[in-house]
């Protein structure tokens, strides 16, 4: 299970965004209404720096400019 932040999308110029922690599968679909209110959400994408390890066990180190993600990424 992972926590991910959702915002709501507004439906009327100048309405507040309102922001949510959903607990949900990293399988799981990203979703698109609040399971409880309906209302229209869309999920955020947050930054963070992770340590990617090998099938070996070892860890990757970031590549430069400071990336999270392994040499080769498309990324950087």
């Amino acid at each position: 299970m992972a926590t991910y932040l959702y915002q709501t999308v507004p439906s009327i110029e100048g309405e507040p965004v309102r922001t949510y922690e959903i607990r949900q599968s990293m399988r799981d679909a990203a979703l698109s209404e609040h399971p409880e209110t309906k209302e229209a959400i869309r999920r955020v994408i947050t930054g963070g720096l992770g340590i990617m390890t090998s099938s070996k066990g070892g860890s990757t180190p970031p590549a430069p400019g400071g990336g999270g993600c392994g040499g080769g990424c498309a990324c950087h």
